[in-house]
């Protein structure tokens, strides 16, 4: 009864962007009684330079705004239950979900976070591909001048003010995201006591390819959400 829990998706990159095309993964929800929002955020590709241009220096700003804002104004049309909305990205959407859950503890009612970037200085090594060699540069800044903003940025260091639940799941082999970034998140959320559940899967890399590991994680996330917003 009533209006439905909402899953808001927040795409990697950060500059990228979610297509009206069919999604798999968002249908997943849509059968099970969950509404969709997929967020076209600022600073992603799509809508002209200038939107784009709006991400340089402002990662984990404005995917953080946006989700908000468009799951409220959904709640507001009756459309989704604002007791019951749920955070989901990787990568840099997953980035997304752990800034949001930093910056508005209790506007979700959980988070779900694959290969997410818990700490931005993770990413700069080498062996980075030719595209990415200098993207935290253009969406960050230079360091060390930009030092405070990549601690600001990184929720690592501020995992004490997560307080909703928050399933985390990451591929062992991943190149591009080391695990590390959500072990260190559960490991923060365990001292603390908020409820969360970490899944690592070996011989996965930052995307999930094994039909296994796919029905596994779908099949855990699921039940996660059952126990901490539907039937809560």
């Amino acid at each position: 009864p009533g209006a439905p829990p909402l899953i808001v998706y927040v795409h990697g990159g950060p500059t990228s962007q979610s297509r009206a095309t069919y999604a798999a993964d968002m249908q997943f929800f849509a059968t099970r009684g969950f509404a969709v929002l997929q967020v076209n955020h600022r600073g992603g590709t799509g809508y002209g330079k200038a939107y784009k241009d709006l991400g340089r220096g402002n990662w984990g700003v404005y995917e953080v705004a946006d989700a908000a804002s468009g799951a409220s104004w959904l709640a507001e049309q009756g459309l989704a239950d604002p007791e019951k909305f749920v955070i989901l990205g990787s990568s840099s959407g997953g980035f997304a979900v752990l800034q949001s859950l930093v910056e508005r503890p209790g506007f979700y009612a959980a988070g779900v976070c694959r290969a997410g970037v818990a700490n931005q200085f993770s990413l700069i090594k080498p062996g980075v591909d030719k595209f990415e060699a200098r993207y935290s540069e253009m969406i960050l800044g230079p360091l060390p001048e930009a030092l405070a903003k990549y601690r600001e940025r990184s929720p690592v260091f501020h995992a004490h003010r997560i307080s909703d639940p928050l399933f985390l799941a990451h591929g062992l082999d991943d190149h591009v995201v080391p695990p590390e970034n959500s072990q260190q998140i559960a490991d923060a959320l365990r001292e603390k006591g908020v409820p969360h559940e970490l899944y690592l899967y070996a011989g996965e890399g930052h995307s999930f390819r094994k039909p296994e590991t796919i029905a596994d994680y779908y099949g855990k996330m699921l039940a996660f959400l059952e126990r901490y917003v539907i039937y809560r």
